[in-house]
Parts: structure tokens; C-alpha cells; sequence
């Protein structure tokens, strides 16, 4: 699996607005029943409410690039547009937890 953090970071909560319109215009769901997507949700740092954090998930490099060719994607370029907002990203493989770490999860 490949997740990708993107921390998307305006002014005057310009980043809040623009995931609520993700969320409301039933964006971010089609982008959650695209095949290959595995998780997109979006949260608000603790320490910079003038920044969303996007952790989006997904089984291959294949679904991400079927995905950066839809539709959306033009959409997601015209709301970053419309709230000034700029981003930095992470991208992150997954790896399966060592046992040695299974000691400090709490289930």
C-alpha cells in the first residue's frame, strides 16, 4: 500500500473551506470509490488550524496514476486555486508492523 500525506495550507481557513467542499460536493467520495483506493480522509493539525492535512491511501502505483488521470483531479486543481492554497507532500510504502512494536499498541 502507498499513502500519501498532503498538508494543503492557506490563510483565514482557507484549508478547512476547501476540504468542506471536498467533503460536500461529493468529491472526496467518488475519489473513495475509485478502485484502488483504500483510505482518504482529512484532519486539522492540533498545533496549525490554517493547515489540512490529506492522508490518502492506496494498493498500487498503478490506482494513483488511474487516478491523477480522472476528472477530479481538474476539480481538485480549481478548489486549491479558489482557496490560495499550497501543499507539501510525503509519500510513505507500507511495511508490516515488527513484532518487537506490537508491545506498545493498545487494541
Amino acid at each position: 500500500m502507498i499513502t500519501v500525506n498532503l498538508y494543503y495550507t492557506g490563510t483565514n481557513g482557507n484549508a478547512a473551506k476547501f476540504a468542506e467542499e471536498m467533503e460536500k460536493s461529493g468529491t472526496a467520495d467518488k475519489i473513495r470509490s475509485e478502485k484502488g483506493n483504500v483510505r482518504y480522509e482529512y484532519f486539522i493539525p492540533m498545533n496549525d488550524p490554517e493547515t489540512v492535512l490529506l492522508i490518502d491511501s492506496w494498493e498500487s502505483q498503478e490506482a494513483i496514476d488511474i487516478h491523477h488521470a480522472s476528472d477530479m483531479m481538474q476539480k481538485i486543481a480549481e478548489l486549491r486555486e479558489k482557496y490560495d492554497l499550497h501543499m507539501r507532500v510525503e509519500r510513505f510504502v507500507s511495511d508490516d508492523l515488527p513484532p518487537a512494536d506490537e508491545g506498545f499498541i493498545r487494541k
